[in-house]
């Protein structure tokens, strides 16, 4: 009998702030069902609310123990898709989530480590998605909101939880879509069909990059 195909789970969030689209949750859910690298892409969607956003992944990853696991969220303003290196134990919010809390200087998990660096190549990553003419950066803040939030929690849950071990997975940021950004005068956006292959060569990249290094790529900033 054939084994059925490894998972990658891919999320996306729910609209925010005053956004009735967001990016995210349509870019995870158009690559729902595709199959790359002999795994299938399952997509879920997360709440923008603190703490429910983090129960909820934690759930999915017991219910489909994915080989990968790529979590997305909207940045607003930038213009290239952006593979996050680290996350922070810190909640800080310049906004409140979508059930209006607004927590500020809190530790994502309590007692929790100062930062993980995400489990995933990143740089092989970067270098995929560029060579799919798509542009692409690497980031050194997911921010403070959600996002990073989301991408502690996961980082934490593979760092602590045995049942995890072996389970690969970080952040990636996405633009605007063209229309969102007009609508809310963020200079910048990228198309939904550019986001959606770029995401493909990433997994791509990440799935078959099996090595305990990274590929050799300068991708650091000077500020």
């Amino acid at each position: 009998m054939l084994r059925p195909p490894s998972k990658v789970l891919v999320t996306g969030f729910d609209p925010f702030g005053d956004a009735d689209v967001n990016p995210s949750w349509l870019v995870a859910r158009a690559l729902h069902g595709r199959q790359i690298a002999r795994h299938r892409i399952v997509a879920a969607q997360l709440p923008t609310v603190f703490g429910q956003s983090a129960q909820q992944l934690s759930a999915l990853l017991k219910l489909h123990r994915p080989a990968l696991v790529l979590c997305l969220g909207l940045a607003a303003g930038r213009a290239a898709i952006s593979l996050e290196r680290v996350a922070i134990n810190v909640d800080d919010a310049r906004i409140p989530d979508n059930r209006g809390a607004q927590p500020i200087d809190s530790p994502v998990v309590q007692a929790g480590p100062s930062a993980y660096f995400a489990r995933m190549p990143v740089k092989a990553m970067l270098q995929a998605i560029r060579a799919a003419g798509i542009p692409a950066e690497l980031s050194n803040t997911a921010g403070t909101f959600v996002c990073n939030h989301v991408f502690y929690a996961l980082m934490h849950l593979l760092a602590t939880r045995r049942d995890h071990k072996g389970t690969r997975g970080g952040f990636i940021h996405l633009p605007c879509l063209p229309e969102h950004a007009l609508a809310h005068g963020a200079p910048a956006s990228m198309a939904q069909h550019d986001m959606e292959r770029g995401l493909r060569a990433a997994i791509r990249a990440a799935l078959e990059h099996t090595g305990a290094q990274d590929v050799g790529l300068a991708a650091g900033t000077t500020h």
